[in-house]
């Protein structure tokens, strides 16, 4: 998720009035922050996104991405915001839609099939900063898939007996296996299924979680001011490539590498890309140090490749069907990308694309 917004007295916003049901996920004064200051952030947005959208579509045209389709179109007043993705053996995404707080999964043909629902919270409780933001309580975001098919999912809800990373078995029954502050916002996630370890990026407490699948054991694995919000969102998407975690700061518009050391412990963090102001999730297009990355610019609704020596092109744009890109998946030649449309409300969308190496 991106909002490059000011934090300052969002806090407060919180909703006294009780839970939301999944069916009407506003009440009315939440709606009202929700809507005026997402009419801030349009308005603020849609020149700089009319005026790149061509410029930019003609350099994707030319790029390493080829034949853009939208192969599922969703509901935003749903709540069906697609946040995050796992890939199944036959190709199928397994999505969260973070506002309607749901796992589903969406086939290659573009059949929508609801997997879970996970709880919310009660007696006025949110996700903090976007729960009252979103007019959403509670809010799914990052999600993996083991080799067994279970799928691991961090909900935010801003309460302490819901708030962590929840497993959905094969057969649809989820439960939480780890406890995680609610004071943050546990977003993007990635498996060691080698050593049965998560990984979590907390876009607001400046930290990367490690979590035991075991034992649901937690512990602060790497912080420091390079996964600080700064105002913002903070430390967002999280991959692990080439022996280390890698993170995007969405506030910052970094790219970061944190080596993981023969002991398991976090290295020093590295700065690999800037610029990258609403970088979302992101995606290896291979294995190795020759790999480049395909990010999710959320905010401008675009796809960007970042290459090894540094740099950038813009590969997908608006006008290939993005609309607030927040996730990137790959897939041999196929390149999945999620559309959330947080700031257009336009058709949240599932695109495939072709990759050429």
């Amino acid at each position: 998720m991106y909002y490059e917004i000011q934090m300052r007295g969002i806090t407060a916003m919180r909703d006294t009035s009780g839970p939301i049901q999944a069916g009407a996920r506003r009440t009315a004064g939440i709606n009202k922050y929700s809507r005026s200051i997402r009419r801030i952030l349009v308005l603020t947005l849609a020149a700089g996104v009319s005026l790149l959208a061509a410029a930019q579509h003609a350099d994707a045209a030319s790029g390493p991405i080829s034949n853009p389709h939208i192969i599922a179109h969703l509901d935003f007043s749903r709540g069906q915001t697609p946040e995050n993705l796992a890939l199944e053996p036959d190709g199928s995404a397994d999505v969260t839609f973070a506002e309607a707080a749901q796992v589903a999964r969406v086939s290659l043909d573009g059949q929508v099939r609801i997997l879970a629902q996970l709880p919310e919270p009660t007696g006025g409780a949110a996700c903090p900063v976007f729960g009252p933001l979103l007019g959403a309580p509670a809010l799914t975001a990052g999600i993996v898939r083991d080799r067994a098919g279970s799928l691991y999912v961090t909900l935010c809800t801003g309460s302490p007996n819901l708030q962590g990373i929840w497993r959905v078995s094969p057969n649809g029954s989820a439960r939480r296996i780890a406890a995680l502050p609610p004071g943050g916002f546990p977003n993007g996630m990635a498996l060691d299924d080698r050593h049965g370890l998560l990984y979590v990026a907390d876009s607001l407490l400046s930290v990367v979680w490690r979590v035991s699948i075991a034992d649901g054991t937690v512990s602060a694995w790497a912080s420091g001011p390079q996964l600080a919000p700064s105002g913002g969102l903070g430390a967002n998407g999280l991959k692990l490539h080439g022996g280390a975690v890698w993170v995007s700061n969405t506030q910052l518009g970094t790219l970061l590498r944190i080596p993981i050391r023969a002991d398991g412990s976090a290295g020093p963090i590295e700065t690999i890309a800037s610029g990258l102001a609403g970088i979302d999730d992101f995606a290896f297009t291979g294995p190795g140090q020759s790999a480049s990355v395909l990010a999710a610019i959320n905010a401008f609704s675009t796809v960007v490749l970042i290459r090894p020596d540094g740099s950038e092109q813009t590969v997908l744009t608006a006008a290939d069907g993005l609309s607030n890109p927040s996730s990137v998946a790959i897939r041999g030649s196929t390149v999945y990308v999620l559309s959330a449309a947080y700031f257009t409300h336009n058709d949240p969308n599932v695109l495939l694309a072709s990759l050429h190496r």
